[in-house]
């Protein structure tokens, strides 16, 4: 099945990993919500803290599809064999979806715009960056 559909990526020319075009998105919307919300501490700007809010938002609605696109690369050019990246990476990946069920909550209480939210935010990105090195030590070596 998952063969399939790289296979009919790659009839289309796309013949990349799926998950590394995708993973840009919530960890880009992670990064963002963090500056948006030092800076809505900053500058004391609830507009700036409502950004942050809906950078959250967004970085849920795409880590799912992120994950899945990642165990399918994982399936596909490792041929699911596990290893201590692997499995690092997968208990990341929950941490960082509980880390950021857990901001958007913040967000939907107003507590946006204090500090509970920037170390939420903070949290989120520091897993996002632990990520991210991950994957490449797991493509790159």
């Amino acid at each position: 099945m998952i063969g399939a559909i790289y296979e009919l990526f790659a009839a289309l020319g796309y013949t990349h990993p799926l998950h590394p075009a995708l993973t840009h998105i919530p960890m880009g919307m992670v990064i963002g919500a963090f500056f948006f919300a030092l800076t809505s501490l900053v500058w004391r700007n609830e507009g700036l803290s409502r950004s942050a809010h809906h950078c959250i938002v967004v970085a849920l609605i795409f880590v799912l599809p992120t994950a899945i696109a990642g165990f399918m690369d994982w399936q596909y050019t490792f041929m699911g064999e596990w290893d201590n990246l692997i499995l690092a990476k997968i208990i990341l990946a929950v941490i960082f979806v509980f880390l950021l069920l857990a901001a958007f909550a913040a967000g939907r209480r107003r507590v946006s715009g204090t500090l509970v939210t920037l170390v939420l935010y903070t949290l989120c990105l520091v897993v996002a960056i632990l990520l991210g090195f991950l994957g490449g030590e797991i493509q790159y070596g």
